[in-house]
């Protein structure tokens, strides 16, 4: 059987306005409030955790290849990297964190956040043992696992400078 060009014109016509009409898969709809809340709170207990000294603890939320950058020391790369240095920060006994100011940014497929605050940090400073405490800016990428989970994937704290003194009247 052969069609006629008008025939094979209105069949064409006909699967192109019923294949528009098939509707197409959508992702699932991500709760951003949801993710927000969880990055933030694992944010703040990232924190508790280093305030306790539990290294273990603290590297537990870690991507195996978690890339962290501060200033002072070459980028550490992965766990075993990270929780070595993490022993060491949190056996300095003058060591305290604390972070104000945060901002969780989410994407909208939530694959990815960003935390960010700034810090205050009190440690022991090499060579005087003296207490000092330096302040700066703190930001943790979180991106979603194979497992569908948010592991930190990268850290950054990068100090800013001291507050100028205030000048005398």
């Amino acid at each position: 059987m052969r069609l006629s060009p008008i025939s094979l014109l209105l069949v064409a016509t006909s699967c192109a306005v019923l294949s528009a009409c098939t509707p197409k898969p959508t992702a699932p709809t991500v709760d951003v409030t949801a993710v927000e809340l969880a990055v933030r709170t694992d944010a703040n207990q990232l924190v508790a955790d280093l305030n306790a000294r539990d290294a273990v603890k603290a590297v537990s939320r870690d991507a195996a290849d978690i890339v962290n950058m501060q200033h002072g020391v070459a980028n550490y790369v992965g766990i075993d990297a990270d929780l070595a240095m993490t022993k060491q920060i949190v056996s300095d006994p003058n060591m305290k964190l604390a972070v104000s100011n945060e901002v969780v940014d989410v994407a909208a497929s939530g694959d990815l956040a960003v935390y960010r605050s700034t810090y205050t940090y009190t440690f022991t400073k090499p060579g005087t043992q003296e207490a000092t405490t330096e302040t700066g800016n703190f930001l943790l990428g979180y991106k979603k696992q194979a497992d569908g989970k948010l592991k930190l994937a990268w850290t950054m704290l990068s100090d800013t400078p001291a507050p100028a003194p205030a000048a005398a009247p």
